[in-house]
């Protein structure tokens, strides 16, 4: 067994470390520090250790067999300032409790009644393009998937706030991933722009969501069926009670930014990856031709849906949302024959996993027929892992992966989607989530 000490990584400077390399390229970053450095690399952020971990069955440990050793690492302990306490921050039993209270929630047999409101709002987006115009591809879809969070979080339309919402979202998620990769660790309560602009955006989300959580308290109503009213519903299967205000609150917020951010960033890559790849589209578009027929799709079309799954999980290979999951160790323990002292953070990139020639051939290319068949099940469980894994593992993957496929059939059997003329070359933007930066203009085009 051998001691964190002796892991060797890249060269860094004597005060930040890597960190300035790291924030001027954070994929590019990584993957040189996994092809250089093999499967542990060590990595100084200023006074953090961090180490990438890049072998599947180390990831499993971290993630599945030892992860009562850690806790979430500083970039999500500092998420904490947007989504308070909930499933995507809390730690120990409180994690476990509202994992319990969350998961009826997310069920298959729940989650499919809200397929029918996925396919309206796409059709509703729909009908105000026009053939042949250019759209900025990655607005349109950011604003869809948070109309159908809303819809399906709260039942009812919050349109007037919309703009002010997505714009505090947005906000919020830029102030969590500059803090979280600070050396120096600025209070919130300094008045600094940075500072006082995040607390102008909590406030706006607090402001509409308390509002929503006091009128459904005031006018229960069980038989409404959004995601809100089974919230408060709720009841802990061990000891009965409920969620207060404040969890209740804190659940929505999590579920409200990952309900949307992530799946409008999948969609976006996949248009952009299909408009790269004729071949991959014109099977997506057949497919959608032959099941739907000019139709809009339903729930029941899904399982008819197979290279649409495909073109979705091979998306989420070469673009996943969650790029990187960071762990801290709380307490000594051994992983893959290191051993990891607390305070030290390990971390894992699905980025980099993801593009490992050793499990995925030609680990560059967009290939979604490379799903088909038993792929997955002759990779290790932890080379793909676009949701996490382990006992965390996001609570609403089925509900992503839903949407997500439902979407694609609705837009892609009535457009074609290019990128526009002279659009300047596409690169990924890790922030908490991986967008496209400087988002994606395309042209659509009508297929009938």
């Amino acid at each position: 067994m051998s001691s964190t000490v002796n892991i060797p990584g890249p060269k860094g400077l004597p005060l930040s470390g890597n960190l300035l390399a790291f924030r001027k390229d954070p994929l590019g970053f990584l993957i040189k520090a996994r092809q250089q450095y093999g499967d542990v690399a060590h990595i100084r952020f200023g006074p953090r250790h961090v180490y990438l971990i890049s072998d599947p069955e180390q990831i499993k440990e971290v993630l599945l067999t030892k992860q009562s050793a850690f806790r979430k690492a500083k970039g999500l302990q500092t998420a904490k300032a947007v989504v308070g306490e909930g499933i995507l921050t809390s730690e120990g039993e409180k994690h476990m409790r509202q994992r319990r209270l969350l998961q009826p929630s997310f069920r298959k047999d729940r989650i499919g009644k809200y397929a029918e409101a996925m396919i309206e709002y796409g059709e509703k987006m729909l009908a105000s393009w026009k053939s042949g115009e250019t759209r900025v591809i990655t607005d349109d879809m950011m604003q869809l998937t948070l109309d159908i969070i809303t819809h399906t979080m709260f039942g009812t339309s919050i349109a007037d706030g919309v703009d002010d919402i997505s714009h505090a979202i947005d906000v919020g998620m830029k102030y969590v991933t500059h803090k979280a990769t600070s050396v120096i660790d600025i209070p919130e309560s300094l008045p600094t722009k940075s500072n006082l602009e995040f607390k102008q955006a909590a406030a706006t989300l607090d402001k509409v969501i308390f509002g929503i959580i006091e009128e459904r308290r005031k006018h229960p109503d069980p038989s409404r069926g959004d995601l809100l009213s089974m919230l408060l519903a709720a009841r802990d299967e061990e000891d009965g009670t409920g969620m207060s205000d404040r969890q209740v609150r804190d659940e929505v917020m999590t579920i409200f930014i990952a309900g949307h951010e992530t799946t409008a960033n999948t969609l976006s890559w996949t248009w952009y990856l299909l408009s790269q790849n004729p071949e991959a589209e014109k099977a997506f578009h057949e497919e959608l031709d032959r099941v739907l027929d000019g139709r809009k799709p339903t729930y029941d079309d899904l399982e008819k849906l197979p290279f649409t799954h495909h073109v979705v999980s091979e998306s989420m290979r070469l673009y996943p949302a969650a790029w990187a999951i960071n762990r801290e160790m709380q307490q000594e323990v051994e992983i893959g024959g290191n051993t990891y002292k607390p305070g030290d953070t390990l971390m894992m990139s699905q980025y980099v996993m993801h593009r490992r020639p050793d499990f995925f051939e030609e680990p560059e290319r967009f290939k979604p027929e490379r799903f088909a068949g038993d792929l997955l099940k002759k990779i290790p469980a932890f080379a793909y892992f676009p949701f996490g894994g382990g006992p965390r593992v996001c609570i609403g993957n089925n509900f992503a992966l839903m949407e997500a496929t439902l979407l694609l059939a609705t837009i892609g059997s009535r457009y074609t989607l290019k990128l526009a003329p002279g659009h300047p070359p596409v690169e990924p933007e890790p922030l908490v989530t991986l967008r496209p930066k400087g988002g994606l203009q395309m042209a659509v085009t009508a297929r009938r």
